[in-house]
């Protein structure tokens, strides 16, 4: 059992709000492809859904359950989650004593220079018992009012990297560097063009790919299609200008989405909750920091 933590490792995590009863998400600023997030729940927290990026946690107090690869799994605090991109899984606080834990959202194309051509990692189990792992995480996931410097970001990925293809078990199979190439021109070029629709035949154009190949190697470094990962890139965005406090019928339009309808649907397609729900939760968090 993980009951008994390291306290060193919690080190800088802050002290627990006089209401956790509270429901509340406290969100970081952050380098481009990294989102670090603290999460506090009663009951329920999010329906079932999906994200192209690692989510990779520590579980602080309570029992974190979620349905995750067709199977129940819990995690109890110092226990690490991983969630492999595209995967489906929900989450809820397993006990009446509610829940709180910290999650760093990653893109993969973060760990693949780390990678020296590999594919991602895949961690099977999805919860995780190792110190060291969970030291890594939590020196990234310390307080969240404090920017990351970039060295630091670069070291942790490396060290991040490792400890998961440790953990995947397997040894990684090799990208040919011509499907990486295309398939990293591409994300690019989805990354500057995120407010307007990008078509097929612009992304062959600059790839040299037909679509049908490209999609296959796009999949194969992002573990996601082109098409979802500007849809993802586009939700990052909003999160952001929620937590800047826009209302939701602007931030639809100047994240990309063709109006408010279509961005609550793919608000909760990747999150498990309407961005309606997810600025309440920020904002109180905002009210309470106030009081």
């Amino acid at each position: 059992m993980t009951h008994d933590l390291d306290s060193r490792a919690f080190t800088g995590l802050g002290r627990l709000c006089d209401d956790e009863a509270e429901n509340r998400i406290i969100s970081a600023p952050d380098p481009a492809g990294m989102e670090r997030i603290e999460a506090r729940f009663h009951g329920n927290a999010f329906d079932p859904h999906r994200h192209d990026t690692y989510a990779i946690g520590v579980t602080l107090h309570g029992v974190q359950t979620f349905r995750y690869r067709g199977a129940a799994r819990q995690s109890l605090a110092g226990q690490v989650i991983v969630l492999h991109p595209d995967e489906l899984h929900d989450g809820a606080a397993g006990t009446e004593v509610g829940l709180r834990y910290r999650m760093l959202y990653l893109e993969p194309s973060l760990m693949l220079d780390c990678l020296a051509g590999a594919s991602l990692p895949f961690v099977r189990d999805a919860v995780v018992t190792d110190r060291v792992l969970r030291t890594t995480l939590l020196s990234a996931l310390g307080p969240l009012e404090r920017p990351l410097e970039a060295l630091f970001v670069d070291d942790f990925i490396a060290q991040l990297t490792r400890s998961l293809v440790g953990h995947a078990g397997k040894p990684a199979k090799p990208m040919a560097k011509t499907a990486w190439r295309a398939a990293a021109l591409a994300r690019d070029y989805l990354a500057e063009n995120l407010s307007r629709p990008v078509r097929s035949e612009e992304l062959e154009a600059i790839t040299g790919l037909d679509r049908y190949a490209l999609s296959r190697h796009f999949r194969a470094a992002f573990s996601t299609s082109p098409h979802r990962f500007l849809v993802m890139r586009r939700l990052q965005r909003a999160r952001r200008m929620i937590t800047e406090g826009e209302p939701l019928a602007q931030i639809a339009i100047e994240a990309g989405f063709s109006d408010q309808s279509h961005f609550n649907r793919q608000f909760k397609k990747a999150y498990g909750m309407t961005p309606g729900r997810w600025a309440s939760l920020i904002q109180g968090r905002a009210r309470a920091a106030a009081a």
